[in-house]
């Protein structure tokens, strides 16, 4: 159970389901409640596929170009830290989404399930991150793989709840309380990536 109350509070903090609703709302200004709800389950579908795939072929992908998953975590961490540090600020983060893929969603009229809601806003850079440490962090245990999918499963259901019910969220929580939730968030995954990086230190002088 620990495993994955840990795994699900790391997934929820990277895929943040407000902040991603929110995005999501901002990008379909004129798509109706029936298309929002299509693209959300599209989008959930494909960072499903995604990210379950990158949590499986990720760490043979790394072991195959040479790369520990000591060096992973320590990079990964770094990265999330980067991440954690522009929610706190409340600035745009290329782990998500840079400005540029920001602005061609918003200009387009186009279905957004793929680009960007599926990739890069749920399964980008730091969610693909984040399931291989975790996946890596399990090991050869079932018990601790299944509590590792059981959270991202959760994680994501989450994220589609949020997706589904976005305009109505956005309305209840305000402008004001999705930048409270996302500081917030932000300062507990600054948390979780020293701990990754603490973790990716040890490993290494305990392998050395």
């Amino acid at each position: 159970m620990e495993t994955f109350f840990v795994s699900l509070v790391a997934l929820l903090v990277i895929l943040d389901p407000v902040g991603t609703a929110a995005v999501f709302v901002g990008i379909t200004p004129r798509d109706s409640e029936q298309r929002r709800r299509a693209q959300a389950i599209r989008a959930t579908i494909i960072s499903v596929v995604v990210l379950v795939g990158f949590a499986f072929i990720g760490e043979f992908v790394l072991r195959a170009m040479g790369i520990s998953l000591a060096a992973f975590q320590i990079a990964g961490g770094l990265l999330l830290f980067v991440l954690a540090f522009d929610m706190v600020m409340q600035r745009p983060s290329g782990l998500r989404a840079t400005e540029s893929e920001r602005a061609e969603a918003e200009a387009s009229d186009d279905d957004v399930s793929v680009f960007p809601l599926a990739i890069p806003l749920i399964a980008g850079p730091g969610a693909m991150t984040s399931v291989v440490l975790l996946r890596g962090r399990a090991g050869s245990d079932p018990a601790e793989l299944i509590a590792v999918m059981a959270a991202l499963g959760v994680a994501l259901i989450i994220m589609l709840a949020c997706l589904v019910g976005a305009g109505t969220m956005t309305r209840v929580v305000g402008k004001t309380g999705t930048h409270v939730i996302g500081r917030v968030l932000g300062v507990v995954l600054a948390a979780l990536s020293a701990q990754l990086v603490i973790d990716g230190i040890r490993d290494s002088f305990g392998a050395g």
